[in-house]
């Protein structure tokens, strides 16, 4: 499948906000470069028009996109499969999304951003209840139980992952045992456990016309 292989900041920069969990290391500089550089990337970016209602709105979809790593064709499947579900559909995506596996992997503390966790998972180094599952957007369930592969090297990656992640924040519905290497999904996603600064309204009025 295809994917943006491009420089993460630049993404940051044109959303004006920080989406991937960038400077965790805070020797990376990366969000200083968001402090010193408040406007997109561009030639003209600093001499653009006023934004329109159907730039705002498309703005807050390419910021989820982008947060969740998935493209234009797999993000409408998403809106389509949260459509149909009863509830609100913003909700419903955010739902959707929070439970992708490599989501997941990367919340637990399993890894330290989302391309490491999806390297993990397609390289095979994840266990879903024992069972090896090498698909990112795999759709965990409550009662899941996530580990890493017994070899010797994936458990040391995981552990050091963890190491740096042990003050981070773990959502309610995960319960995360660095002891046991272990990530337990105890239920299911509220949009009280979506962090970032979106409003999935508009983006639910973007995507139904």
């Amino acid at each position: 499948m295809a994917r943006y292989t491009g420089p993460k900041i630049k993404q940051c920069r044109r959303e004006g906000m920080n989406l991937f969990f960038l400077g965790q290391n805070s020797s990376s500089g990366k969000v200083a470069c968001l402090q010193r550089r408040d406007y997109p990337p561009g030639v003209h970016a600093q001499s653009r028009r006023k934004i329109t209602d159907y730039g705002v709105r498309l703005r807050e979809k390419q910021k989820l996109k982008r947060v969740y790593g998935v493209l234009e064709r797999q993000f409408k499947r998403y809106f389509k499969e949260a459509e149909r579900m009863r509830g609100n559909t913003g909700e419903n995506l955010l739902m959707l999304l929070n439970r992708r596996l490599d989501n997941v992997v990367l919340t637990g503390g399993f890894a330290l951003t989302l391309a490491q966790a999806r390297q993990l998972v397609n390289h095979g180094h994840m266990l879903v209840n024992g069972k090896r599952c090498t698909i990112p957007s795999y759709q965990v369930r409550p009662g899941d139980v996530i580990t890493p592969r017994t070899k010797d090297n994936t458990k040391k990656l995981v552990s050091e992952f963890l190491d740096v992640n042990k003050s981070g924040f773990v959502p309610s519905w995960l319960e995360a045992n660095a002891d046991t290497m272990t990530i337990t999904v105890t239920g299911l996603p509220t949009r009280t456990d979506f962090q970032f600064p979106i409003q999935e309204q508009l983006i639910v009025e973007l995507c139904s016309k």
